[in-house]
């Protein structure tokens, strides 16, 4: 009998364990590969497959040849009886702003196409130590920087529940990968929503730390005061599986203590007594369904014992002005590296082309019309005459919002709010408006302007059968509180249906449809 050294057990019934979900991917796989239904090889041979024929554009780089390497050796640790870290063996993808030893790690952009860093992401390491099966790196938009998954440079990632709607940004192809079944799990990255937002447009629960709970080490920063890194999976068990591996503490990054208790330990704890706030001001400008489907989550998450009431954070309205100014002026001040000659893309040499040129040819041929815009944000808004107008008082504003969250977060354990005001939009529809675009994480970025643990769970579905989203926002390190809560709500209501393209595959004789491929 082969054991896992996963703590499966929250304290509801220690012995008897917790109910899997019908979406939970991680334990039925590990269940498959401890009970020899199918090897950890054709497991990966599987997903790797799907990957390929896949036309979600979800992968930019599939590492074919290191996932078998690491298949096999699973397949002889489990033949051999010994005990398998808890997610060893599991295909997951990674986004590609996640150094990875060995393997590009582009940031989707013509800048960095062709650099392949020497050392791993803290986050990655901690999985790679446990024999995670990494399929490959997952699209995003070009680094970090978009709601759409559309600025990459290498195309579009397309949303499982409509070929013709984006899958959210900036992590959209590691949400499209856990959706659609090419991958298990993933980790995405988190600047002002870029892991709820996705999750939201795809049915996925996402899971922004708090800041400082995983390390930032390897993450080639957007805006370093904002950035998390997080996992995206299709249950709330399989994102605390994955949390509780990668939340440690590092020396690498001096900002990370890591998480001081377990996510999945609390799973299954009653929610009796626990408060909720209804937060007034992150329904504005949401949709009706959108309202509708938050709205009747409360009500579930009363009637297994919580207690629900309206609250009221004023200055959530001038979080998206906050979130902007400070991101863009810290984006502007981590891509000044990217120059063409110390770091980056480097064009053809021309003849009487001083160094001056040279650098404004590779920033202006290297950087998508995205960055760009941003960079030129960030820029002005640290420039003499406008610094003391623009970034001091957005500076100032924030410590603000923090004052207001945390203060309302003494009278609950929690705030409630919409993930995103509308459900997946078409492709191409914010393209030519960048306040639009902008506009599009109005529900999120005030978790990150307070470093302050936020989740995305699916709530419902829409009447064009999109996801939607509900929004959870915790103390300073109250994920397991977050996960317990979108855990209870699973048992409680239906799934949200799978979207079309999760085929029925098989591996080994032994389907995997239902599993999570």
């Amino acid at each position: 009998m082969y054991m896992m050294d996963l703590p499966l057990y929250g304290t509801k019934n220690a012995s008897a364990g917790l109910p899997s979900h019908k979406k939970d991917r991680i334990l039925p796989l590990q269940r498959l590969l401890l009970q020899k239904e199918c090897s950890c090889r054709e497991l990966a041979k599987a997903y790797l497959s799907a990957a390929e024929k896949s036309p979600l554009n979800a992968y930019v780089l599939l590492t074919a040849e290191k996932a078998l390497e690491t298949a096999d050796r699973v397949d002889q640790r489990i033949a051999k009886g010994e005990t398998l870290a808890s997610l060893e063996g599991i295909p997951m993808a990674l986004k590609d702003n996640l150094s990875t030893e060995g393997i590009p790690t582009t940031c989707c952009s013509k800048m960095l196409k062709e650099y392949i860093p020497v050392y791993d992401a803290t986050a990655w390491k901690l999985l790679k130590e446990q024999n995670a099966l990494l399929l490959g790196k997952a699209n995003m938009d070009e680094f970090a920087m978009g709601s759409t998954c559309e600025t990459s440079c290498f195309g579009s990632t397309l949303n499982p529940y409509g070929k013709d709607r984006v899958p959210g940004g900036s992590s959209g192809g590691s949400a499209a990968a856990v959706a659609s079944g090419l991958a298990a799990y993933s980790l995405g990255t988190d600047t002002g929503g870029s892991i709820r937002q996705p999750a939201s447009f795809c049915g996925l629960v996402g899971i922004k730390p708090t800041y400082g709970a995983v390390s930032r080490y390897g993450l080639i920063a957007h805006a370093s005061s904002f950035d998390q890194i997080g996992p995206m999976a299709a249950s709330a068990m399989d994102a605390a599986i994955v949390l509780d591996s990668i939340a440690k503490p590092d020396p690498m990054d001096p900002t990370c203590t890591g998480a001081p208790s377990s996510a999945v330990k609390a799973l299954g704890t009653s929610l009796k007594g626990i408060r909720i706030g209804i937060l007034r001001e992150g329904f504005q400008g949401s949709r009706q369904e959108i309202r509708d489907a938050v709205l009747k989550t409360a009500k579930v998450l009363e009637r297994m014992g919580a207690h629900t009431e309206e609250c009221s954070v004023p200055l959530l309205t001038e979080g998206l002005q906050i979130y902007y100014v400070l991101a863009c002026a810290e984006a502007s001040s981590n891509l000044g590296r990217y120059d063409g000659i110390r770091y980056g893309y480097t064009p053809a040499p021309k003849e009487e082309e001083g160094w001056r040129e040279r650098i404004l040819r590779a920033r202006s041929e290297g950087f998508g019309r995205e960055v760009k815009r941003r960079i030129l944000l960030g820029t002005f808004v640290l420039s003499a005459g406008y610094y003391d107008a623009f970034y001091r008082k957005a500076q100032a504003l924030r410590r603000s919002l923090t004052q207001q969250l945390k203060s309302a977060l003494e009278s609950f354990d929690c705030l409630l709010l919409p993930t995103t005001s509308t459900a997946a939009f078409p492709l191409g529809m914010l393209g030519s408006d960048a306040v639009e675009n902008f506009e599009a994480d109005f529900c999120t970025v005030a978790a990150n302007c307070a470093g302050l643990p936020a989740l995305s769970f699916p709530c419902g579905i829409t009447l064009e059968g999109l996801p939607i989203g509900a929004q959870l926002i915790g103390k300073a390190f109250g994920e397991p509180l977050l996960l317990n809560l979108a855990w209870q709500y699973e048992e409680a209501s239906s799934p949200v249906p799978m979207p079309p393209v999760f085929a029925e595959k098989t591996a080994g004789g032994v389907s995997l449809g239902k599993l999570g491929l």
